[in-house]
């Protein structure tokens, strides 16, 4: 099964959805790990490209993964679930679609304002080029810090969204035993509609 159907995930879609949680996963660990390295040692720019490199995949695949949604409509949650869970579902994906795209973002943003004036090439091949940062927002530094201070809270912000995700979907699979988290998992539900 490669496209979704009304009870599952195709293929695609389940590709996305755990090429993204491994990406921003990772991303997540390695910009903790890397918040206090000193900026002068040769390694931590290393570091900094690698970030700034997979940012840009996690950007690049979220629109690609939100064309495919918009061409493969979502399977319908389950009957059993009440009003408010529906309404925490829709806000939780909304919001982890959110950061998947403001995290990049807020990034390059703040790369772009720094006045290090340091090049993103992506993976050593791809030449980045820098955002305009508009005069009326301030100096580049304190431009900078705005976006490094947006970037670390959105940060933890996803971690809490990251974790809300991954409870429901325990909740559903152990407490609720529906096909939430199977259908993530497996084609098999989205085949049972075909």
């Amino acid at each position: 099964m490669i496209r979704n159907t009304s009870t599952g995930y195709g293929l695609i879609a389940i590709a996305f959805h755990w090429s993204m949680a491994v990406l921003m996963i990772g991303m997540l660990a390695l910009g903790i790990y890397m918040h206090d390295l000193p900026p002068t040692d040769p390694a931590t720019y290393e570091l900094y490209q690698l970030h700034k490199s997979f940012g840009f995949v996690i950007l690049a695949l979220v629109v690609l993964r939100l064309v495919w949604r918009g061409l493969n409509p979502s399977p319908k949650l389950p009957d059993n679930m009440k009003l408010w869970e529906k309404a925490a579902a829709h806000l939780g994906h909304t919001g982890l679609y959110a950061v998947m795209f403001a995290l990049p973002l807020s990034g390059w943003m703040m790369v772009s304002a720094s006045p290090w004036g340091i090049p993103t090439v992506v993976f050593n091949l791809l030449n980045i080029p820098h955002l305009p940062v508009p005069a009326f927002l301030g100096s580049k530094q304190e431009v900078e810090a705005v976006f490094q201070m947006i970037h670390e809270y959105m940060a933890f912000f996803t971690m809490a969204l990251v974790l809300a995700h991954v409870a429901a979907a325990l909740k559903h699979h152990f407490i609720t035993r529906d096909t939430t988290l199977r259908r993530m998992i497996s084609t098999a539900p989205a085949k049972a509609d075909s």
